[in-house]
């Protein structure tokens, strides 16, 4: 077997979360937001895409911040994604310097680690 890529990740949020992650996952990182399919509508959370990127938020009745585990993205400019955060109240986070690689952690409104990289 052979794994070509990854459809999507999903990020758990908790019960009626939706508008707070339309705020960061639509508003903040500019992901657009796309219908979910009418047999999952019904269970909430909201679909974003952007290219190849897809995340899904998905309701957890029982939820629990991921503190550790997360996904890392690729973007553009770290330095002004932790200037936009932080100026839209999010908490970001410097970490250990990888060689050639720019990288900060920042919280979604849930509390949920993200890692967001871009080449120095």
């Amino acid at each position: 077997m052979n794994i070509g890529g990854i459809d999507h990740v999903q990020i758990a949020i908790p019960i009626g979360g939706e508008d707070a992650g339309r705020a960061f996952y639509g508003n903040l990182l500019g992901l657009t937001e796309v219908a979910k399919p009418a047999e999952l509508a019904g269970r909430g959370g909201a679909w974003f895409e952007q290219g190849d990127v897809r995340v899904h938020l998905g309701v957890e009745a029982d939820f629990r911040a991921a503190r550790k585990a997360h996904v890392a993205f690729r973007v553009d400019s770290v330095r002004q994604l932790a200037l936009d955060a932080t100026a839209g109240g999010y908490e970001v986070k410097d970490d250990d310097p990888l060689p050639g690689v720019d990288r900060i952690f920042v919280f979604d409104p849930f509390g949920n680690r993200l890692e967001f990289q871009a080449p120095l």
